[in-house]
């Protein structure tokens, strides 16, 4: 492990933090390919060919929890807990976990190291790093037991103990990481959820453990130092909890209004209000589903496409284009709208680097998607609003699929592949790491007026 460890600082110095990450999460996921390709992590009568083993290690390095074979009837338990051990790799990253054996082993956190860290979690600043990475795996401890044993209890009395105990550490970790894997195939295969959609217990304890998972490191740190005392929050935390809590609720109300008669029509008022707050939570972005997909209504797929768009927030283990972004853009529309001067948010204005970043990942993010669905239903004819739900959810590494994950073919699986691992490193991340060292010559052009709208 020492050796390990210093021939990772002697390649770190090579490469930029950004071009570390991508080939990081790169490696593992063909180290997770090769895994899943031994024979004892297969059962007897399946079949895993290098693609299988390939999407599935990249959709669990990634936490999307896209499958083209269901988790329990195709892989052994060496299998599932390699997927295990992606989820918990991909979701707290694979910077955190080794900076984290690095203070183990006691050996000094350099500037480089710091910095490896400041870019993983997408701070601000660098001070602090080091403490904040012992927080979040305090803090991942804690929230990933108590959500076993809590699942644990619900399971147990249905599995027995040890089945049971297994099911609730795989379900929180999968949750926490928002990763959207399960076992629930012993029943249904590729059924996640569905089972659960009464069980209050189990719902809620997932809702929490996606939501804990998603508001980002950095909000955990301020929660943990500030308490309830929101005025002492970061501008950042401020934003995300803001939006995380309009966005939980509001998304609830509207699958309320849309599903109620439809897709809900057989339930009661209490599992109607428990499937639409999970409807709402789990595109942003853990992927299970205590419904099926596959029978929302078109509105609902479109809601849950935006849902999933947007994501959580930044330094977490969800994806999307993040919260933040959103609410960068939504404050420059209304400074535009208003014809006032600077973009200002609580008190506060906001930089123009926010507003060129949250730009950038955006439309990015947007074309990717987009050119992802025409070429999918170019070349296998598939239902636009499924095709929309299948692309968004693998970019915003979300997991959740209205049927067309097992029927992808090869070049389809590529295209999905491509897009988790761009969503998990994040697309203006992967796209600058190749000019990250590149010398650009910042030279002002003349200006010249265009018309715009």
């Amino acid at each position: 492990m020492v050796h390990l460890l210093s021939m990772f600082t002697t390649i770190s110095k090579r490469f930029s933090g950004m071009q570390l990450i991508a080939g990081g999460f790169f490696i593992i996921i063909l180290i997770g390919t090769l895994l899943l390709m031994l024979p004892f992590a297969t059962r007897p009568g399946e079949d895993t060919s290098f693609f299988t083993a390939l999407f599935t290690a990249t959709s669990a390095t990634c936490v999307t929890g896209l499958i083209v074979v269901d988790t329990f009837t195709h892989w052994t338990l060496f299998g599932q807990i390699v997927l295990l051990c992606l989820i918990q790799i991909g979701g707290l990253g694979f910077i955190t976990i080794g900076i984290t054996v690095s203070m183990l082993l006691r050996r000094k956190i350099g500037l480089k190291e710091r910095g490896l860290i400041q870019e993983s979690f997408n701070v601000i600043e660098l001070r602090g790093t080091v403490r904040l990475t012992k927080r979040v795996m305090f803090g991942t401890l804690v929230f990933e037991l108590t959500g076993a044993v809590i699942l644990a209890c619900c399971f147990i009395p249905r599995m027995g103990f040890l089945q049971g105990l297994y099911y609730g550490i795989f379900h929180s970790i999968s949750a926490f990481c928002n990763a959207g894997f399960d076992l629930m195939g012993r029943y249904t295969p590729f059924s996640s959820l569905t089972a659960y959609y009464n069980h209050p217990v189990v719902v809620i304890t997932i809702i929490l453990m996606i939501v804990i998972g998603g508001i980002g490191f950095i909000v955990w740190n301020d929660l943990y130092e500030y308490r309830l005392h929101f005025r002492r929050y970061t501008l950042h935390t401020k934003i995300v909890i803001t939006s995380t809590v309009i966005l939980i609720f509001g998304g609830a109300l509207v699958f309320y209004c849309i599903e109620g008669n439809r897709l809900f029509a057989d339930m009661n008022i209490a599992n109607k209000i428990l499937s639409s707050l999970f409807c709402s939570v789990t595109p942003r972005t853990a992927g299970f589903n205590t419904t099926d997909v596959g029978a929302m209504t078109d509105a609902g797929k479109l809601v849950t496409v935006i849902l999933m768009f947007i994501g959580g927030a930044p330094g977490s283990t969800a994806g999307g284009v993040k919260v933040t972004s959103i609410v960068v853009l939504f404050v420059y529309i209304k400074a535009t709208l208003t014809r006032t001067m600077g973009y200002n948010i609580f008190g506060r204005r906001l930089e123009d680097e926010a507003l060129r970043k949250a730009s950038a990942v955006f439309c990015l993010n947007l074309t990717l998607a987009m050119t992802a669905v025409i070429i999918l239903c170019g070349i296998q004819n598939f239902n636009g609003t499924d095709a929309l739900v299948e692309v968004f959810s693998a970019i915003s590494t979300v997991g959740m699929t209205a049927g067309l994950t097992t029927r992808l073919n090869t070049a389809s699986q590529l295209i999905i592949i491509l897009l988790m691992y761009m969503g998990r490193v994040g697309s203006l991340s992967f796209a600058m790491s190749f000019t990250d060292k590149k010398k650009i010559a910042h030279v002002m052009q003349p200006a010249e007026k265009i018309n715009i709208g």
